[in-house]
């Protein structure tokens, strides 16, 4: 008979948060109480904010519904690893609709998980890859952890940074927003050494070290962290961003299936573009990504297509074809 109370109660509810409803008669023999003192559990769940539904019968049941606020969760050491797994998997790829928000879970799942536990998560992740449309550099979940950890309780953050050109730094900073773009993570935050806002590419951050003293968030300018970091990236791209014209000979909805969302969605065209009345789409879109990039992710689609402009993509594209086609045919080179 277990007569630890806050442990039998424990117990209770985690029996309770699976998705089912449990009679009284198999809770009393899980619990290895009487029904009497199952009943008495149950109010006392419900005192705590636990909305425990009740059904009626010769057995009756009990019930976890949807309440007006969200209870504390009590999970085993399977299901901890599992939502620890997964949340570390979507937070290291910038996953589209992974936001600051699941990051902040990880962190507080991860601060409470025991050592055991911690070293099973890293242990399968290490022994898993996963196939993500995602085309940005993946993270280590600990970097994305100890940044959200100090965003959240507003805690100085100093860490090594590594900028475009390759030049290492030490920053310290207080830490305003986590952002994910879809594609890469951003850290919005005001440098002390320099006395101004600045974004950072969160995969070229290293070792993160939160200070431990606090501080009281400035006022953002833009008021929006998004919207910061969508203006410092076009400040920076304007520079040197290429406008693309591209036709693809398959239907829109097949290319945009292949490309990333962020590139701009493809609109077939019909004879009068020079396509066959549906089968071939085009793309028009900006971006600064390197030029071989965008032609490695152009060949990668599988289906034939045409630059258009500009003239550097369509040599690069030429020097691409060449260097697949030396390197298929290895025998034929003198």
């Amino acid at each position: 008979m277990t007569t630890d109370t806050p442990a039998r109660l424990l117990q209770l509810l985690s029996l309770l948060q699976t998705p089912r409803e449990w009679p009284g008669g198999e809770l009393a023999d899980r619990l290895r109480v009487s029904r009497r003192t199952v009943r008495r559990d149950i109010d006392r769940l419900r005192e705590l904010g636990y909305p425990v539904q009740a059904t009626k019968g010769s057995d009756g049941g009990y019930r976890l519904v949807a309440g007006k606020a969200m209870p504390p969760l009590v999970l085993d050491d399977e299901e901890a690893v599992a939502i620890a797994v997964g949340l570390r998997a979507g937070a290291g790829h910038a996953l589209e609709g992974v936001d600051e928000a699941s990051v902040r879970a990880l962190a507080k799942l991860e601060q409470v998980l025991p050592a055991r536990l911690r070293h099973r998560v890293s242990t399968l992740q290490a022994a898993t890859t996963p196939l993500t449309s995602g085309d940005g550099a993946s993270i280590a979940p600990e970097t994305l952890t100890v940044i959200a950890s100090t965003v959240a309780g507003q805690e100085r953050l100093r860490f090594g940074y590594r900028a475009k050109d390759g030049i290492e730094s030490r920053r310290l900073t207080e830490p305003y927003r986590l952002v994910s773009t879809g594609r890469r993570w951003y850290l919005v935050a005001y440098d002390l050494d320099r006395g101004d806002w600045r974004t950072f590419r969160v995969d070229r951050v290293s070792d993160p070290f939160a200070t431990g003293a606090r501080f009281t968030p400035r006022e953002l300018p833009t008021g929006s962290a998004a919207e910061y970091l969508r203006r410092s990236i076009h400040r920076r791209l304007d520079s040197n961003e290429y406008t693309y014209d591209v036709t693809f000979a398959a239907p829109a909805e097949w290319v945009a299936a292949r490309l990333p969302a962020w590139l701009g969605r493809p609109e077939d065209i019909g004879d009068d573009d020079g396509g066959d009345d549906g089968g071939s789409c085009r793309l028009r879109t900006s971006t600064s990504d390197p030029l071989e990039w965008v032609a490695m992710r152009l060949a990668l689609l599988g289906c034939e297509f045409t630059v258009r402009e500009p003239v550097a993509l369509t040599e690069c594209v030429r020097e691409l074809g060449g260097r697949l086609a030396r390197a298929g045919a290895p025998d034929l080179q003198g």
